[in-house]
């Protein structure tokens, strides 16, 4: 019979099974809590950003060990029919259960990351990690969950489970179980040292691995990359999530300040720190405000606050290997605009250029005539009230500045091709205005 002697080697012998794997854009997600140090072992070995990817099982009302369904994170749901019809458990049972089990697992998710936003799935490979399977409803609602948050492909894989453990989670594009013994009882069978984890080894685990992944995956030095990767960035007292991509041979680097409380997870920033990369330049897409800052409305017109947290990311930029050669510009949308302009007035010649889309420029006040950097300004053609703003205040910069009106566009130019516009427009002013010097490039200064 298969024995592990705990989980951490459970997860030595998982992280074998699942190499081929390896080199894919890929988050590893540990079902908590006893999946985590499986989980965790298996990112230290793909070289893999570690999350957690909360559910929690349906118990029947009158035998609550039995599970009738499991619900996770995003409000995804699943529950056996059959089961609960052939119990005579009624809709509002099961509906008492739910609300119940939904509660535990906000506050659980809230509970184990300790402030930090969830990992990013869109478009990567969610490999979910849990220390077994046994009937596999709740693995199923987790590779659920892991869908509709936008992974890409979806696997699960357990060190132990029953031979048609594959064909339990069809909610999974790939099963991988490391063993598979006959006959199969329970998964703590399988373990010699089968104890509970605790809530805080969950969440030590989890911290130890952001740590990691703050320095490691930056090590690349510039024009040796790509470089793809989720980054910790310390600022002060609080630890920014961020996402730093730096194609190859490039020429720059343009950090995002995001704006009315969004962050690195925007979908339009992200649309133009796409088109800058295929531009050659590396981007820092930066949560300017930690998740409970974000509930209070009053930071996002913070200036002060958010300017300081991107002259952090700054400071950052320039301890990086894969960025620290390479001349810097700023991307402000909204509130943001204001604070990338104030950060720009604070860096001197150090930042090479700035841009803002459907900026509020007009925030960044008496900061506005210290900026030295070239900037563009662009704002949408039905975004009245914002474009006379952006006019005011292009009247009180006395560096290189022009105003781009974008005709038909609304504030979030939600319309068909503005967007388009936005990024072809920043890409041209950023590689204008960030190619390196000859003198530059060999000494690697600013």
């Amino acid at each position: 019979m298969v024995v592990f002697a705990d989980r951490v080697d459970a997860g030595r012998h998982l992280a074998h099974a699942v190499q081929h794997l390896a080199g894919e854009d890929l988050v590893v997600l540990g079902l908590p809590r006893g999946g985590v140090p499986v989980a965790a072992e298996v990112a230290r070995a793909l070289d893999a950003p570690l999350d957690v990817i909360v559910v929690r099982k349906l118990g029947v009302p009158f035998q609550p060990e039995l599970a009738m369904g499991a619900v996770g994170e995003g409000g995804v749901r699943i529950v056996d029919d059959d089961l609960v019809r052939r119990l005579g458990i009624s809709a509002a049972e099961v509906r008492t259960v739910e609300d119940r089990e939904r509660r535990t697992v906000e506050h659980r998710a809230a509970l184990l990351r300790r402030g930090h936003a969830a990992v990013d799935l869109v478009r990567r490979t969610a490999l979910v990690v849990d220390d077994g399977l046994a009937t596999g409803s709740t693995a199923r609602v987790a590779c659920h969950v892991a869908r509709q948050l936008g992974a890409r492909r979806v696997v699960l894989a357990v060190p132990v489970g029953p031979r048609d453990a594959r064909g339990r989670v069809p909610e999974a594009d790939e099963v991988v179980v490391a063993a598979t013994p006959h006959p199969f009882v329970a998964v703590g069978n399988h373990y010699r040292d089968f104890t509970a984890t605790t809530d805080s080894e969950v969440v030590d685990l989890l911290e130890a691995a952001r740590s990691d992944r703050a320095h490691h995956p930056l090590s690349v030095r510039s024009g040796e990359g790509p470089l793809d990767a989720d980054a910790v960035v310390p600022v002060g007292t609080v630890r920014l999530g961020a996402h730093l991509t730096v194609p190859v041979g490039a020429q720059g680097v343009v950090a995002f300040a995001h704006g009315s409380g969004s962050g690195r997870h925007s979908r339009r920033n992200r649309f133009v720190a796409e088109a800058l990369q295929q531009a050659g330049l590396a981007t820092l897409l930066l949560d300017l405000l930690t998740p409970a800052e974000e509930t209070d409305r009053r930071h996002v017109f913070d200036i002060g606050l958010l300017a300081s947290r991107l002259r952090g990311a700054t400071a950052w930029l320039t301890e990086q290997p894969a960025t620290a050669a390479l001349p810097l510009g700023y991307f402000g949308a909204s509130t943001g605009a204001g604070a990338a302009l104030v950060a720009a007035a604070d860096a001197g010649e150090r930042v090479r250029a700035v841009v803002s889309r459907g900026g509020r420029p007009d925030l960044a006040g008496d900061r506005l005539a210290e900026v030295r950097a070239p900037t563009l300004l662009i704002v949408g053609g039905r975004d009245e009230t914002v474009l006379q703003l952006n006019r005011r205040a292009q009247t009180r910069l006395t560096c290189p500045t022009e105003l781009v009106v974008v005709p038909r566009a609304t504030h979030l130019f939600e319309e068909p091709g503005t967007l388009d516009e936005v990024a072809r427009l920043a890409a041209g002013w950023f590689e204008r205005h960030l190619p390196l010097a000859p003198d530059h490039a060999e000494t690697g200064a600013w």
